[in-house]
């Protein structure tokens, strides 16, 4: 798309918020690695570039640096953070390193005039927020300094007749008042139209799936019921109609109906659709019997599911695509200039499927972050029953249960599960909280049930809010909705009689508990 906002990515862990904030904005918005070739990035034709923060020194051994190209392209540029940083030492400018950084709040004060400052009110001062260890001590040649703080005497600057703006703060985190005024007035100065639209990202990415499968080739679907697979769905069924077909693999470990759910949901909403389902819940079964270790667990589930998914592609046997709904944080990290994230737990999708099977990979969502995905499956008509799934992982109940699977863990948990979800919906908290789910932990607990003594099993319950699932804090939920989840378990589910409440963040925690 020329005339959009490039991104490179200099490491950042606030780097995919810049792109978010942008897009929310109209702007559409792409994020490259700081070590792309710079003939690949102009060949993009971009309106505006923004060079993000990140974790380096400028001046230290093997820090990203800077193409002397970009600067000039004449392109119109923001540095934030070590980007400002980057443009300060490539133009001129001379940095110091600070003993201590500077983490956290802070009180800008605009010292002169700028397109930047549009959005305040005249001299008004602005509460942003600092992460760095290095700081501009002297601007470069041509340019002026335009914002202070209390600790910091370059805090902004500018080079206007090169339209280059510098800012040592983040604007992209909620923690920077009018952070998205700000960028929004960088990218008017910078001369980008605002017509980033869901509805025309749809249009495009229909016509260019036609053009990739061409008139008469055939998609084959994983299809989990997830957000990201019903809607990559949608939007393959749009483009080529009866030739997609999807599967279906129930593998005994989801939640409660979910199975019959999913499928009558998609037939009855998609009734042209071709849709395989396969039962192999025992297959699964039988071969987690007794594995208690969750990347085990994990490994066995995903081995699985690609002989199941094999086995039905090959029954199809005419597809010559394979779709998949990979999302752009996922790209994002994988071309990452600090390296892909260490392995937390490790993941499984369709992405496995062995390379002899000869498909074409297809990811129409490749470019979408997770709360875009589903204003696209708004705009495709996605009913919500669908649409606002809470998210549910790929091994399923096999990674809430603690400990192993088996057949009457599954049916206690499946139980447990269904009235948190219940009981959520009736609230009308389902939407606000971004995932809530129960776990059953490898314990057992004394209690008095029927004036005698118990020895019951511990359930556990989690609810988190979450944008897009990199940070998430536990949902503070009404002390009465509380109350109701652990007296409905405790009563309706044979053999509970403890449930606790996990009032853990993401980081240090993970959303799911293995």
């Amino acid at each position: 798309m020329a005339g959009h906002l490039l991104i490179i990515d200099y490491g950042s862990q606030f780097t995919q918020l810049i792109a978010r904030k942008t897009r929310a904005l109209g702007y559409y918005a792409e994020i490259l690695p700081a070590g792309i070739p710079v003939g690949e990035a102009l060949a993009q034709r971009p309106g505006a570039l923004i060079l993000s923060g990140g974790p380096a020194s400028v001046d230290e051994p093997g820090a990203p640096g800077l193409d002397p190209e970009l600067l000039e392209a004449g392109i119109p540029m923001l540095g934030i953070c070590y980007g400002m940083q980057l443009l300060a030492r490539a133009l001129g400018g001379r940095l110091t390193r600070e003993a201590h950084g500077e983490y956290g709040p802070a009180e800008l004060e605009p010292t002169a005039p700028s397109p930047l400052w549009r959005p305040l009110n005249g001299s008004e001062r602005l509460r942003v927020w600092m992460s760095h260890g290095d700081r501009v001590e002297e601007a470069p040649p041509g340019f002026r300094i335009t914002g202070r703080t209390q600790d910091l005497p370059v805090a902004a600057m500018e080079d206007w007749e090169r339209r280059i703006f510098c800012l040592q703060f983040h604007t992209e985190v909620h923690h920077t008042e009018k952070g998205s005024e700000l960028l929004q007035a960088f990218l008017s100065e910078a001369g980008l139209e605002n017509g980033w639209r869901m509805s025309s990202f749809a249009r495009d990415a229909v016509e260019e799936i036609k053009r990739t499968v061409g008139p008469d080739g055939h998609v084959l679907c994983g299809l989990s019921g997830g957000v990201d697979s019903t809607v990559a769905a949608a939007l393959l069924a749009r483009a080529v109609g009866p030739r997609l077909h999807c599967v279906f693999v129930d593998n005994g470990l989801l939640r409660q109906d979910e199975a019959s759910e999913v499928v009558e949901g998609f037939r009855l909403c998609y009734p042209d659709l071709r849709l395989t389902v396969a039962d192999a819940g025992a297959e699964f079964l039988s071969r987690l019997q007794g594995v208690a270790d969750p990347e085990e667990k994990r490994r066995i589930i995903g081995h699985t599911f690609i002989e199941v998914f094999s086995r039905e592609a090959r029954k199809i046997g005419q597809a010559d695509f394979l779709a998949q709904g990979t999302l752009y944080p996922d790209v994002i990290e994988s071309v990452s200039p600090q390296g892909p994230s260490a392995l937390i737990k490790s993941h499984h999708n369709v992405g496995g499927l062995p390379k002899e099977l000869g498909f074409t990979l297809i990811e129409p969502l490749k470019y979408l972050f997770k709360d875009e995905v589903r204003e696209l499956g708004a705009e495709l008509g996605v009913p919500e029953c669908l649409l606002w799934r809470h998210p549910f992982p790929g091994p399923g109940l096999a990674i809430r249960i603690i400990g192993p699977v088996d057949r009457e863990s599954l049916s206690l948990l499946r139980k447990a599960d269904a009235i948190v979800r219940e009981e959520l919906r009736a609230s009308g908290l389902d939407r606000v909280v971004w995932q809530a789910f129960a776990v059953l932990l490898p314990v057992r607990s004394v209690g008095v049930m029927g004036d005698g003594r118990s020895y019951g099993q511990v359930v556990a319950v989690r609810a988190v809010t979450s944008v897009d699932a990199m940070t998430a804090d536990w949902a503070r939920l009404p002390d009465d909705l509380l109350a109701r989840f652990s007296s409905r378990i405790i009563n309706e589910v044979p053999g509970v009689n403890r449930v606790l409440y996990d009032i853990s963040s993401k980081p240090p925690s993970t959303i799911e508990w293995e």
